[in-house]
């Protein structure tokens, strides 16, 4: 077992090597599979088939496998990296950690949101953008939406999400919203004045590739969904008795038969069960 570390206690090594295997895997194309398969399930409520990826219980477990995976990828390159997690309730400004000029580099540039700085930067010839919503091969940031402003999660709104002690409820997807950990963190969250909540509001807070189905585009997206994770086992902790739900499958005629995974289904393209996810410890421990 191996522990993933907050980003802000990386030390220059730790950097260096993450952003080197990072960069490696690029190199092959083979993160440029991973920014395709995301992509291909990104399947929103409006859309027909199974819902294994967002807007649906297996949101946690489906990233948690993917999470797994690239971890695995980078550590071909390099058996020492593992995926560091951003805290954006406490690391919020634009200008510091992760987004200094030798990990993740910063916002875009006035204009066309093109990405300057840091490694990842198109100047730099290691970054094109391949797989996309756009044309752009430039990697795109816009830190806080400055023309339609947002702000990142706060704490007090984190920890009212983590109160919640039960873990979804029907109708299994982004309206759930009366009660139910998953998508008060995912952040489909209807009704209110936003409308977009922590794990949606820091894609929205990012901005460019970071806003789309295609957003592990921005290297940034595997210490959110890092963290996300992280939240998950944080949960579980403060609600022992709660676990996953549905622990049965979803029955006919229900609209959401056959569309979202329950406890022991398989989750799409792994075939694994979120039954054989719930424990992280198995596979690795975060730092506190």
């Amino acid at each position: 077992m191996y522990t993933r570390k907050n980003q802000k206690d990386l030390t220059a090594d730790e950097r260096a090597r993450f952003v080197h295997a990072v960069l490696e895997v690029k190199r092959t194309g083979t993160y440029d599979e991973f920014v395709r398969l995301h992509g291909r399930y990104f399947v929103s409520d409006g859309e027909g088939g199974q819902r294994v990826g967002h807007m649906s219980p297996s949101f946690f477990p489906w990233h948690r496998q993917y999470l797994l995976e690239f971890e695995r990828a980078l550590q071909q390159v390099d058996p020492r990296v593992t995926l560091p997690y951003w805290d954006w309730t406490a690391e919020q400004s634009p200008v510091a950690a992760p987004w200094s000029d030798d990990f993740l580099g910063g916002n875009g540039r006035p204009g066309d949101r093109r990405v300057m700085t840091g490694p990842f930067a198109f100047d730099r010839g290691d970054w094109p953008i391949t797989v996309g919503v756009t044309e752009e091969r430039h990697l795109m940031r816009d830190f806080g939406r400055p023309a339609d402003p947002v702000a990142l999660p706060t704490p007090a709104a984190l920890a009212h999400a983590l109160d919640d002690p039960v873990y979804d409820s029907a109708p299994w997807d982004s309206t759930a919203t009366t009660e139910g950990f998953r998508n008060k963190i995912e952040g489909w969250t209807v009704g209110e004045k936003e409308g977009w909540h922590h794990h949606n509001r820091v894609h929205l807070w990012v901005g460019g590739q970071m806003t789309g189905g295609t957003s592990p585009n921005d290297p940034v997206f595997w210490l959110h969904h890092t963290f996300i994770d992280r939240l998950w086992a944080r949960w579980q902790r403060r609600h022992p008795g709660s676990g996953y739900e549905p622990s049965r499958p979803v029955p006919a005629p229900d609209p959401q038969h056959g569309r979202v995974v329950s406890l022991d289904e398989p989750l799409s393209p792994w075939q694994v069960r979120p039954a054989e996810l719930l424990d992280h410890t198995r596979f690795y421990q975060y730092a506190e």
